[in-house]
Parts: structure tokens; sequence; C-alpha cells
């Protein structure tokens, strides 16, 4: 769940400069096609993201559930999940099909990316008149929760859901309000589950070094580029036809075809996306990192849903936040970044940059029909 840099290599002079190289009648008859009136990524990603954007040809209440849930955040954008709807339960299932095994072979990150799903949905089962019983996935692999009636309760996290992004492009460098901070760190967790904060200007040094330490690697690996190439989507074309995946403009970067994108970011270095990431840190106002006692699906689903409220909580405060994981998905980096900050025996789960920077595009979700078993 990286804060995917091939991307932001992308930028409006390298693109100018390589369309030009392509030549103008290839770059033009593209740009004809991509800008064509009917490819209304906006409108789409619009009716996505606005409230109660469920189903009618199924039970409404349950399906306007998993809508939300299907907000969640999740690494590159793959949606790795399934829903199975009861009379009175919602499952969620890994969708194995979507997996990244390259950037998380153990299905760390898919698992958190469960959680995330797990948060949104209990948050809108509360607003919708829901108490929810979980059953973590320590002897299956499922999340099931059993629904029950109950008084609505609605609140600020709910309300942020809609909103919420992970926000991959620069930041302005500005400090958050301490009072903000503050609420953001009071974030109730789950068991087993911790927060370090990193805002002094030593302990943001040493993480970037560790994140560059971590696109080094990452990036000096084939098999890695292209698993994160067949994510990317560089023209909204290639977004509106599979609705998933991570958008080019999402993340601050000019559309492209297929062939140049591809091409620009497989022959980028591995030092490039080091010093690109390195200034986007030092520009946050600090970072987190979110660790659990244990590597178990359970420990990793908590995590999951300790980073949605974390999220939602830095949405309903008007911060921007976005992964930057490269330390902790490179396995001979994880133990060495924990011990760095001094995490003891937790092990690293997720570690995001925070600030203040302008809204981007939405992301795509795939409809509720397509990711329901």
């Amino acid at each position: 769940m990286t804060d995917r840099p091939a991307q932001t290599r992308l930028n409006r002079r390298n693109f100018l400069r390589l369309t030009a190289a392509a030549g103008v009648v290839a770059v033009g008859g593209y740009a004809l096609a991509e800008f064509a009136p009917w490819l209304d990524y906006a409108g789409q990603a619009d009716a996505i993201w606005q409230p109660d954007a469920g189903t009618a040809t199924m039970p409404a209440n349950l399906t306007t559930l998993v809508h939300y849930a299907t907000l969640a955040a999740n690494g590159h954008n793959a949606q790795p999940w399934r829903f199975a709807l009861g009379a009175d339960s919602i499952e969620i299932r890994p969708d194995s099909a979507r997996r990244l095994p390259v950037v998380d072979p153990q299905d760390r990150e898919l698992w958190i990316s469960l959680g995330c799903a797990l948060e949104n949905l209990l948050l809108a089962a509360r607003a919708r008149g829901y108490a929810a019983d979980i059953t973590y996935p320590d002897a299956a692999d499922v999340i099931r929760v059993h629904l029950t009636a109950d008084a609505p309760q609605g609140s600020p996290l709910f309300d942020a859901i809609p909103r919420r992004q992970n926000t991959r492009t620069a930041y302005d460098g500005q400090p958050v309000k301490t009072a903000d901070l503050d609420r953001v760190l009071a974030t109730p967790l789950e068991p087993g589950v911790t927060l370090r904060p990193i805002t002094a200007a030593g302990d943001m040094a040493q993480v970037q070094e560790y994140v560059r330490q971590g696109n080094l690697q990452q990036y000096g690996d084939r098999a890695f580029l292209e698993e994160l190439i067949g994510w990317l989507r560089f023209n909204q074309r290639e977004a509106l036809a599979f609705y998933d995946g991570l958008y080019s403009r999402c993340s601050g970067n000019p559309e492209a075809p297929r062939w140049l994108g591809q091409m620009f970011v497989a022959s980028g270095k591995p030092e490039q996306q080091a010093d690109a990431d390195a200034a986007k840190l030092s520009g946050s106002a600090g970072a987190l990192v979110i660790a659990a006692g244990a590597d178990t699906r359970s420990a990793w689903v908590r995590t999951g849903q300790v980073y949605e409220r974390l999220a939602l909580q830095m949405t309903a405060l008007g911060i921007k936040s976005a992964f930057v994981n490269q330390p902790i998905e490179v396995a001979a980096l994880r133990g060495q970044f924990g011990s760095a900050l001094g995490l003891a025996a937790a092990q690293p789960q997720l570690l995001l940059r925070f600030g203040y920077a302008p809204d981007l595009p939405r992301s795509l979700r795939r409809p509720v029909a397509q990711v329901l078993v």
C-alpha cells in the first residue's frame, strides 16, 4: 500500500519531452481519442463517491454498507475484496485474483486492505441503524459481520468516507495545528496495535533514508516494476475500462498513452524515485507508523481498521495523507526500520506521511454488483 512513486516521475516537463520525441502525429491521434466528450471520468467518480450510491437490485441497506466498504483505502487500488450477503450478515472475503504477489507475498497488505473495508462498513452500519458483532479471520479466511437493529449513530468519520483519498502529491510543508494533531493521535486503536508519530527533524531524516533504501531495492527489481505497471492506469480510457488501479491524474500527473507511460516507468532510475520521495517527505508535516504485536490475519485486519480511522479523522480535519511503505514492504529493511524507531517486539505494518495539499481527482471503484459473491 505504497504511495506509488512511479507515476510521480511522469511530470509535465518530462512528458512533453517524451511526446515531442515520439512524434506529433501519434500523440495528436491519442489526444483526439483520449479527450473525447463521452469519456466522463469526473462524472463517473462523482457517481461512485456520492453517499448511498448502492444498487437497487439487492437488499438496499446491506448493499449500501458494501458500497461504503468499497470506498476504503487499499494497495494499488486493486480492491482485493468480495462480499457475501446474508439475511443479517455480511462476509468480507479476500479476492485472490487481485493479490500483489511481488510487493505483498504474504498477503499482509491484502488483509490490511480488508480491515480498511471493514472499518468503513462498521461506520456505515452504525449510521444506518445497526450494531455489529465481528468474527476476525483467526480460523478461516473470512471476516464475518453479524448485524442487529440499533439506533442510528452518525459520526464525523462516517461523513468523511466520501472525501477520503490517498493524496500522493507533494504537500505544502506547513505544520499541522497542534490541536488537530492531538485529535489525530487520540484516535482509538485496536488491541495489539500501536501508533508511533514522527515529527522531529532528526526522526524524519531517518525515515527518509529508510524510504530511500526501500525505493532503491524495489525499483531495481524488474518483477516489482512489471507488477506496478500492470496496475497503473496512464489515461482515463484505461481507468474507465477497469475501474481500479492507479490513475495518473489521481497522483497529480498528466495522462499518456500506455506505451509511452510504460516506457517511461520501466526506464526510470531508482535514484530518481528515491529523490522524489525524499522531497515529498521533507515537505510533509510528519509521518505515522502503525505497528502490531503479531503478523497474523487478525492483526493485519485490525491494523487496517486503525489506519482507516486515522485517515478519516485527518480527512475530517482537512489533513491529507499518503502511504510511503517501502521500508516495510522490503523484507530486509522491515526489522531494521522497526528497531530504529524503537518499536521493540512490535512489527511495523504501515508508514504514512501527512500534511496539507489541494484535493486531487478521486480514484474509481468497481460497482457493488461486481464485488458481491
